[in-house]
């Protein structure tokens, strides 16, 4: 079975070698019988956003290039339980196994899916926690009299129309103004009143 193996140290721990977590899952893969279709190492500190090779690793899964991944824990991989959550939900979509070595995590295995269905059902729950904060903290600013929402924008369309005969722009007056072009559009349209918000 072909397999895709994951590494990433950290910038910020100096001295760290990648070998060490690619050798163990050269072994392991080995051990399995699987033929390391491809290596993917990262050197980026665990909070970027930007990581090259595991974009690579990830366009790779989408071309269908091997069957399983392989990391040598989950923080070397994911940046968060979402975005672990995301991938393995990717993986799964793909028909794409995932095992991460140290938590001994295979997702070929019923235990290994019982630990997605977990993380699952955890990611969920923080994300309804969060929502349902958010909702208490609006009702809570509503109660105090707060306006919420975008603040309203007023154009002057007198003054719209007057950069527009310069041969400015839509673009560029929504620029200068301070609004999208859409509301510059709707000032056109909405010849009726000397004033358009929104």
């Amino acid at each position: 079975m072909p397999c895709a193996i994951y590494a990433r140290v950290s910038t910020n721990d100096k001295g760290q070698d990648p070998e060490v977590q690619l050798r163990e899952l050269r072994e392991y893969c080995l051990r399995r019988g699987w033929e390391i279709a491809s290596e993917y190492v990262d050197s980026i500190s665990g909070s970027k956003d930007s990581r090259p090779e595991l974009s690579r690793l990830m366009a790779g899964a989408h071309r269908r290039k091997f069957d399983v991944v392989a990391v040598w824990k989950f923080d070397r991989f994911a940046r968060s339980v979402n975005h672990l959550l995301r991938a393995l939900e990717t993986f799964d979509a793909l028909g794409i196994q995932f095992v991460s070595l140290t938590e001994a995590i295979d997702t070929s295995t019923p235990t290994g899916k019982m630990v997605f269905t977990i993380l699952g059902a955890v990611a969920e729950l923080e994300r309804s926690l969060i929502a349902e904060r958010v909702k208490a903290g609006l009702r809570n600013a509503k109660a105090k009299g707060k306006k919420l929402g975008r603040p309203r924008v007023v154009l002057d369309r007198a003054q719209v129309s007057r950069l527009r005969a310069q041969g400015r722009s839509i673009r560029d007056i929504a620029a200068e103004l301070g609004c999208s072009r859409s509301l510059v559009h709707k000032t056109f349209a909405n010849r009726s009143s000397g004033r358009v918000d929104t």
